[in-house]
């Protein structure tokens, strides 16, 4: 398993709970991102830097990505796009895209596009909170936890 990041629009503090994580567990962790980087020293902890554009940076994941990978992205159409191929994609705020809600999502950011083009604007989502942050935390370390697990079977 290897944990890929969308880093480009990564809240700072999930970066660094994602720096740790790496360390702790020795898993991988692949930070993408249209600039550059900056992460610790670590054998774990990679950069690719992609080029502008739209979407470059997530088709760099989906084409690098491997079934059972973990990627850490708020973009719907990329954590569809991961979970097409066998992934799991974890939002910065703390909640899994699956397969059940995937389509839904994809249905809701859709819809909310077309209001916002209409001339409708909503506000927009709430500022990154101290409780995403921790809901960000407890997943990822359950999941880590959990691939740990199934690695000593």
């Amino acid at each position: 398993m290897k944990i890929w990041v969308d880093a480009d629009a990564c809240p700072v503090v999930i970066k660094d709970i994602l720096f740790r994580a790496a360390n702790r567990t020795q898993i991988e962790t692949i930070f993408v991102a249209n600039a550059a980087v900056q992460v610790p020293k670590s054998a774990y902890l990679l950069t690719i830097q992609v080029g502008a554009g739209f979407d470059v940076a997530d088709n760099e994941i989906v084409a690098r990505m491997q079934a059972k990978d973990l990627v850490i992205t708020s973009d719907i159409p990329l954590a569809a796009d991961v979970i097409e191929k066998g992934g799991f994609a974890l939002s910065t705020r703390g909640e899994m895209f699956s397969s059940d809600n995937i389509k839904a999502r994809l249905s809701m950011r859709d819809y909310m596009d077309e209001l916002r083009q209409s001339g409708i604007h909503s506000g927009g989502q709430a500022a990154f909170s101290h409780t995403d942050r921790q809901a960000f935390a407890n997943k990822l370390d359950q999941l880590l936890t959990k691939y740990a697990k199934e690695v000593k079977s």
